[in-house]
């Protein structure tokens, strides 16, 4: 069992809470992998007492024992009435023979108490959705189910916790105290939904310390468990979710059990009923679709005990309106990163505007913030929070939008992301920008994606490239010209942003401009074989992995090294007047064309390395041939790409060996170098 270790002598045991429905193996299965990664060995589950006489429940709860019991200590709730035995026909009524709970729990410990030592005993009774104490308004009827239920899990050898109070509430503890309920409880049970639920939070010093006085006051010594506690992303704030989860590590209590490891499906229905309360439906560590929010990642990345060294994990909820800066969406992607360097470096403030979403860019915001210190403004947020992503711009000098989900496959896996951060996003910061006084100028990186796979263009091939049949387009590229054809979401949702952009500039006289990207490279890029290729090709030679290559590897692109783009940038930046609603194509050009293959034979070389290569089909939207014809830019601000790519790629090279501690190649050659 991987045991989540704890962040000092006196810290709580930590567990996750997590309810399955009968049925769901898979779930199940998932969530195993999930507590190994996060390290999580305690988990509290609920045991439906209403399922128990359903056909086929008793073979789930027999499977869902046996397959957690190797990998967590299991906490079971065992809760809700079946409506046939209630007091009404629902199952947060008593029910009518008050000692068939007690019945229920003496069968739940005789099947499966060889996998649990403790029990809890209702959930949330003080909550009328869960227990409906307008059929017992002085919780009679409920204590003598519990009492006599807990004496008998204590005779049978079983340690019991009382179903936690929501909200917590020392006065109906009083009450269990007066009717002796507390006589057979060795652990009381608290839930605690700060800034969600529990909009007057008092914070969980004040409110364990009034539980542990009503305690005290009757003679008692239970332990305080938090046995749920947690924080609904519902309005895309996930850093406000890894600061609850960070505060209740310091709580004065015995266990903990964060809830939960996934939000909640939208097809299935809370105890209150379909969608009554969105809040209900974004606790999870995990979305549905399975991606990872910001505290499932820095859990997975560096664990508990870490926690609280993450420095760089910054949110402002309010912006000092003297505060002046670059805005830079996305600005801890390698690009961003980039740029905000450039600009630091020339002794400018620059506001990094992040969700953190992309692996491994959390290194770049730490190498930033300690290059450059105070300088520096960290805003972890999601593009979609209006509020703050408003007060953001409306301090910025200049706004350069690079946040964006930014490969083809993730797009058709997940278009509801893609759309939302890549369209929706960019509709948001649009109308930030609209609103605002000033009005800051937008730059925006746009992608050639949104001509489309160019499958209408004659192509000619060679042993190692394909080239465009047409004599013109083999020798200056691809302009601004042709006919957008948007494929697949990510070109769907890349191109109407592109589009809105343009509209905006037309329509409302925003300053913009658009930038149709082709391939860049350098350093602080973290390449998948989905985006980054290059980067991706060298980090795989330098440690020996293979390299799958989608197509047959004559596909060609123009490369262009990142400081070339960040110059691109500042012309931009600096002629926005001259340039404002236009749209450029930008990449390395005619003059900086490689092809897979070729460029795989350029990292051989560099790296010194032999590589494992393997051929899978052509993907959605792929392209045999994109060059830029960057002449629109070159005529408008005399730029012209400094780098060539035997430069560029020795430089990447060098970059990722220094930074992943590999020996530099013994055959790499002193070239041109940037100080990044």
């Amino acid at each position: 069992m991987n045991e989540m270790k704890k962040i000092n002598e006196s810290s709580p045991a930590l567990g996750i809470l997590e309810w399955f429905r009968p049925g769901e193996y898979e779930q199940v299965k998932q969530a195993i992998e999930d507590f190994k990664r996060l390290g999580i060995k305690h988990l509290r589950t609920g045991i439906s007492w209403a399922d128990w006489y359903v056909e086929g429940t008793p073979e789930w709860y027999d499977w869902l024992f046996a397959e957690l019991d190797p990998h967590v200590e299991i906490l079971p709730c065992f809760l809700y009435t079946p409506p046939s035995i209630g007091e009404m026909a629902k199952t947060s009524a008593p029910p009518k023979d008050l000692k068939a709970y007690a019945d229920f729990i003496d069968e739940m410990i005789t099947r499966y108490g060889q996998y649990f030592d403790w029990i809890e005993l209702w959930n949330e009774p003080n909550n009328k959705v869960e227990y409906d104490f307008t059929l017992d308004y002085s919780w009679n009827k409920f204590s003598t189910m519990i009492g006599m239920a807990a004496h008998w899990a204590q005779k049978r050898g079983k340690k019991t916790l009382l179903g936690g109070m929501s909200p917590i509430d020392p006065n109906w503890l009083q009450m269990m105290a007066e009717q002796k309920v507390l006589d057979y409880i060795d652990a009381v049970g608290i839930h605690g939904f700060p800034h969600v639920f529990d909009q007057q939070w008092k914070g969980w010093e004040v409110n364990i310390k009034s539980v542990r006085e009503i305690l005290e006051k009757n003679g008692y010594k239970q332990e305080i468990w938090i046995s749920e506690v947690g924080f609904s992303t519902w309005q895309n704030d996930e850093v406000k979710q890894y600061q609850e989860f960070k505060n209740v590590l310091n709580a004065n209590a015995a266990r903990i059990y964060w809830y939960s490891l996934k939000d909640l499906d939208p097809k299935n229905s809370t105890v209150g009923g379909f969608h009554l309360d969105e809040r209900e439906y974004h606790f999870g560590l995990k979305k549905t679709d399975g991606t990872k929010k910001l505290l499932y990642k820095l859990l997975e990345k560096d664990g508990v005990e870490k926690i609280h060294q993450q420095h760089y994990i910054n949110k402002q909820y309010k912006i000092d309106e003297k505060e002046k800066y670059t805005l830079i969406t996305g600005g801890a992607g390698f690009i961003g990163t980039n740029l905000a360097s450039r600009f630091l470096s020339e002794g400018k403030r620059v506001m990094i505007y992040d969700s953190l979403f992309r692996d491994g860019v959390e290194e770049n915001l730490q190498w930033l913030q300690k290059e450059y210190g105070d300088k520096l403004l960290i805003q972890i947020s999601d593009i979609n929070e209006t509020r703050i992503l408003q007060q953001c711009v409306n301090n910025a000098s200049e706004v350069f939008h690079l946040c964006a989900q930014v490969a083809v496959t993730s797009s058709v896996t997940n278009p509801i992301h893609d759309f939302n951060v890549n369209l929706s996003g960019t509709f948001h910061l649009l109308e930030a920008i609209r609103k605002s006084k000033h009005q800051p100028p937008l730059i925006f990186t746009s992608t050639n994606k949104v001509y489309g796979n160019l499958q209408d263009v004659k192509m000619e091939e060679t042993e190692t490239r394909y080239y465009p049949a047409d004599a013109k387009m083999k020798k200056y590229g691809i302009n601004e010209k042709i006919p957008l054809d948007f494929h697949s979401p990510y070109g769907c949702s890349k191109g109407a942003a592109d589009q809105y952009i343009l509209d905006y500039s037309r329509t409302y006289g925003l300053k913009t401009v658009v930038f149709r990207m082709s391939c860049i490279y350098g350093p602080h890029q973290f390449g998948t074989e989905d985006q980054g290729w290059v980067a991706h090709f060298l980090i795989s030679a330098l440690e020996d992995k293979p390299v799958t290559i989608y197509g047959n590897g004559k596909q060609v692109r123009d490369i262009l090294f990142v400081e070339d783009l960040i110059d691109a940038f500042m012309l931009a930046h600096k002629n926005m007047d001259k340039l404002a609603g236009e749209v450029f194509n930008i990449g390395g050009g005619t003059e900086n064309t490689v092809s897979l293959l070729e460029i795989l034979n350029i990292i051989r070389e560099k790296a010194g390395k032999e590589m494992d290569i393997s051929f899978e089909d052509w993907r959605t939207g792929d392209q045999f041939y994109y060059v830029s014809n960057t002449d629109k830019f070159k005529e408008a601000t005399g730029w012209k790409p400094k780098y060539n790519i035997e430069e560029g790629v020795e430089n990447l090279l060098r970059w990722l060996c220094e930074n992943r501690s590999i020996e530099l190649p013994e055959n790499l050659t002193p070239k041109k170098q940037i100080a990044i």
